[in-house]
This record gives C-alpha cells, sequence and structure tokens, in this order.
C-alpha cells in the first residue's frame, strides 16, 4: 500500500521544496495539496469539524498548482495531487491548461482531487450558486476533458460553461490524469464518482466498510471495470490497526495528515510516520 502525505502549505510553513525532497528521500509515494483562494471574514458557513473554530491555515494556503510545480521540479517519483480543487472556482479552460502543463512536466504524476466544497461564502465570491455547485463542477469537468481529448472536441453545457473545438496542448500524460472525488457517501456523489471519476478520496475513512461496497455497486451499474475502481483514504491520522483495515479493504494508497507546521515539526512527524513506509 503506497503511503501518501497531505498538508496545509501556507506562508509560514515548511516550504514545497524541502517537504517534497523529503518526501522522496525518505520513501513517501505522494503529496496532496487543498485549496482555498481565500475565507471571507464575514462568514456563516460552520466549519466541517462541528464546534471547532476554523484554524488560521484555511485563509493562508498557498496555491496547489504553484506549490506543486515547484515538488515536480525537485523530485521524479513523487506523486503529485490536490486534495481538493474546488473546480467551480475556476475558469475550466485555464484549469485544464493548468492541470495538463503539470502533469505533462512532472510525467504523469499529477492526481486531480475534485470537492465541491463547504464555504459557501467563498463560492459566492466566485459567483457559484451554491445549489447546483455539483452541477457546475460536472459540466466544468466535461469541458476539461473536452480539451484534454486527442483530437478538437467542443462541448456546450446547460450552465453556459462551453468550450469550442480547439488546439489545447499540452496534453496530461497518458491522455488523462486519475480524477479522484472527495465528499461524505452517498448517491450523489457515488453517482458522480461513476460518472466522471476514476475513485474516492473519503476524508478519515471512516465507515469505508459499510459504504464501500455501495460505491463498488454503483460502479458496477454504470458499466465501469470493477478492477478499476479507487479508493484513497484522505486526512488520515495513522495507526497500524487502521492501515491494515484500509489494505483489508483493497485500499492501495493511504494519504496520512502532516500538520501545519514548521521544518522541525513536520519533519518529526515523518520520523515517526517512517514505520508505515
Amino acid at each position: 500500500m503506497r503511503i501518501s502525505t497531505t498538508i496545509f502549505l501556507t506562508d509560514e510553513t515548511i516550504t514545497p521544496v524541502r517537504l517534497a525532497r523529503e518526501l522522496e528521500q525518505r520513501g513517501f509515494a505522494g503529496l496532496y495539496l487543498p485549496e482555498h483562494t481565500h475565507i471571507p471574514v464575514e462568514r456563516t458557513t460552520p466549519y466541517p469539524a462541528a464546534g471547532d473554530e476554523l484554524p488560521p491555515e484555511y485563509g493562508r494556503t498557498l496555491d496547489p498548482f504553484v506549490a506543486l510545480g515547484q515538488a515536480s521540479a525537485v523530485t521524479e517519483r513523487l506523486l503529485l495531487g490536490t486534495g481538493v480543487t474546488l473546480v467551480t472556482e475556476h475558469d475550466p479552460i485555464a484549469l485544464a491548461k493548468q492541470v495538463a502543463t503539470l502533469d505533462h512536466l512532472s510525467g504523469g504524476r499529477f492526481t486531480l482531487g475534485v470537492g465541491f466544497g463547504w464555504n459557501k461564502e467563498e463560492a459566492a465570491d466566485h459567483g457559484v450558486e451554491w445549489a447546483t455547485r455539483r452541477e457546475l463542477s460536472r459540466e466544468r469537468m466535461r469541458v476539461m476533458r473536452a480539451l484534454w481529448a486527442p483530437e478538437p472536441t467542443a462541448y456546450e453545457g446547460e450552465f453556459g460553461v462551453s468550450v469550442r473545438a480547439s488546439y489545447a496542448y499540452p496534453k496530461p500524460a497518458g491522455g488523462a490524469p486519475r480524477v479522484l472525488l472527495g465528499g461524505a457517501a452517498g448517491p450523489k456523489l457515488f453517482g458522480h464518482i461513476t460518472e466522471y471519476g476514476d475513485g474516492w478520496m473519503p476524508i478519515g475513512g471512516r465507515g469505508l466498510t459499510q459504504s464501500m461496497p455501495v460505491l463498488q455497486e454503483a460502479w458496477d451499474r454504470a458499466g465501469r471495470d470493477p478492477k478499476a475502481l479507487q479508493v484513497v483514504p484522505y486526512g488520515v491520522l495513522p495507526n497500524p490497526g487502521k492501515l491494515a483495515h484500509y489494505a483489508e479493504l483493497g485500499c492501495e494508497e493511504v494519504v496520512l495528515q502532516l500538520p501545519p507546521g514548521g521544518e522541525g515539526e513536520v519533519l518529526r512527524v515523518l520520523d515517526e510516520y517512517a514505520q508505515y513506509v
């Protein structure tokens, strides 16, 4: 089982370059970075961790594509990913170019983690209608796949999302990056995964014994390759029993949570996690 990591990289933490080098040298499989463009001060949306105050790193995150570009340049094997990209907060034509460029330059090491967000105020500043954000995300993914297609391909959607048949290079290595969707288990999320994803990124990995068979059933009904579904528990605080459980369920990769700290703190945690690599 591959052991990857995630961290809120900010202007106050370890740098992407130092972290990426340390991860590769220590044998970790990958680095996934979250995304928030900004956090409005006047916020009524509750933080998903109920009862807790929103941690300050949410408003200080580095742009994941810029940071992963730095990580790519100083590594050769380290997998790179977003956990997650808020697709509705991007122009899909520009995002398709960013994804394709990073995947091309890294030699096919990029995974696009896709999420629908939780912060209504952040999304509203991007002009996103909260009730239809999932459908908008689906359409923007369709635009991106049209631009990644081998031949010029047009797409016109229902939400004013469209692209003409275009020359759009570079292409992602292998034709398209791996796409994993984040979010809570349920028929809506599983429908999106089976339609345009390669798998699921469940945060924390709780309840997988019950939810994985449901997702697998939806995957099979959609006519997808039964062996192709990937489930990658994300943001995990590890222990041997937990990782053994994920392995028994067939998970081939787990993403461990690193603290949003300075160099010394992060490296100490990497030393603790080394037993799982």
